[in-house]
């Protein structure tokens, strides 16, 4: 009897959706479309009373060009987390080197969120178009879109602080899962390829201190946007790298841009024809990058370039460059990177032979006092040669070439002390020339 009754009921149900769907095209077919639209407003007028919720839609593509949306991408993004923990179907996207998988969720799914203890919705959809024209190949447009719903009393803190939250995450994560780029210029254009460097500061040859203070000097203008708009500056920091061929200066650059998540162009100034070149090259630099200029020897106007950018100057010559040049202000901080310390040696060690301690460590520390040895060189007397690797072979190969480098320097001074002396005594001697003996008339 109960069976029959729910029987009975679903039967009527389904009767009164007929009906009603029967009267609603009955209704667009025959009336004008004046009165049609005039009552679908007071329908929704009617449906908004009882129904307190209110939907924001963000559709994939905006504007007459169809771009797509920086809102839509953003917001895919940030669900990317709370869709793989919540949604029972996802897409999956292969993102930063092809090694990792960022998931999204699939159409018409819905998860929720919660911000500063109110809860809310989000919905994925599309809007399928068909082509109108005749074709063998009939061309369907998909156009998707997320909806967010919420209780009419939350409007203001969903509108405001929700969304900008939700746009700031957003970017933030976008930016973690890029690809990054390596950009280098052929006069006025950029051209780019993946960028893929291993560097890290925990692996770079330095004194701890040095290191630490460098990293908390980047983290610091990473998330100073606010205190250089305070104080009316270009959110940009200049950094002067200096030393000998071989110190390390190109992977310091490729570990802070490891560090900051940041792409890299490096401009080649000798392929610019002019600064008017020079400006459109620096213009078109994005922001969160670190640009490069190499041996730096001239004077350059950088006002065109935007902000959140790193600008690195290197040379192998600091003394030969004009000291207004390398002012503050100009060149912020300057990071000088020398021969390999015991320091930098022990972080190669454990970097290359996985060792923290042995008992020739000591001789080496004192021929690193005497003999000078980039850590480029050292480098590779740790690389192992042989299979299976022996630590202490390529200890002692290290140690033979820092006793060699102390002969040559050795010698070198003495060279240099005995032409020097050589070169004194010549002046003596052509001093003594020249005043000669007094003659006189008899």
């Amino acid at each position: 009897m109960i069976h029959l009754k729910q029987g009975d009921m679903l039967a009527q149900v389904g009767s009164v959706i007929a009906s009603i769907m029967f009267v609603w095209a009955m209704f667009k077919q025959y009336f004008p479309y004046e009165l049609r639209d005039r009552l679908e407003k007071y329908t929704q007028k009617v449906f908004a009373f009882v129904y307190p919720y209110i939907q924001i839609t963000f559709h994939e593509f905006t504007g007459e060009r169809l771009m797509r949306s920086e809102a839509y991408s953003a917001i895919e993004t940030y669900l990317s987390s709370s869709s793989s923990m919540q949604a029972k179907r996802l897409k999956a996207e292969v993102v930063k080197n092809n090694q990792s998988l960022v998931l999204s969720m699939d159409d018409n799914e819905e998860v929720a969120d919660e911000f500063k203890g109110v809860k809310l919705w989000w919905a994925s959809g599309k809007n399928v178009f068909k082509s109108q024209t005749f074709s063998f190949h009939q061309f369907t447009d998909e156009k998707r879109y997320y909806k967010l719903r919420f209780h009419k009393r939350h409007r203001d803190l969903i509108i405001g602080p929700y969304l900008n939250h939700v746009l700031k995450e957003g970017r933030a994560l976008k930016v973690r899962n890029r690809q990054r780029k390596l950009y280098t210029n052929s006069g006025s254009y950029w051209s780019h390829v993946v960028f893929e460097h291993p560097a890290t500061f925990k692996t770079l040859a330095m004194e701890p201190e040095k290191k630490k203070e460098i990293i908390e000097d980047l983290i610091t203008f990473s998330q100073a946007e606010e205190f250089y708009a305070r104080i009316g500056r270009a959110w940009k920091r200049g950094y002067l790298l200096y030393g000998p061929p071989g110190t390390g200066k190109s992977t310091m650059i490729a570990a802070m841009a490891n560090l900051l998540n940041y792409d890299i162009y490096d401009l080649e100034l000798t392929a610019v024809k002019d600064n008017t070149e020079l400006r459109k090259l620096l213009i078109e630099t994005s922001s969160k990058s670190v640009v490069v200029i190499e041996d730096i020897d001239c004077s350059l106007d950088l006002t065109a370039c935007g902000g959140e950018r790193l600008i690195v100057f290197t040379t192998n010559f600091v003394e030969k460059l004009d000291p207004a040049l390398i002012r503050k202000g100009r060149m912020d901080k300057h990071i000088e990177l020398s021969y390999c310390s015991f320091e930098a040696f022990k972080v190669l060690a454990k970097n290359y032979l996985q060792l923290e301690s042995h008992h020739l460590f000591d001789k080496i520390s004192d021929l690193l006092k005497e003999a000078k040895m980039t850590p480029a060189d050292v480098a590779e007397h740790l690389m192992p040669k042989t299979v299976p690797w022996n630590a202490e072979v390529c200890l002692e190969s290290l140690i033979g070439a820092l006793e060699t480098a102390k002969e040559e320097a050795k010698l070198k001074a003495e060279e240099g002390q005995r032409e020097k002396e050589s070169s004194s005594a010549r002046e003596e001697a052509k001093e003594a020339d020249n005043k000669g003996p007094i003659s006189g008339k008899e």
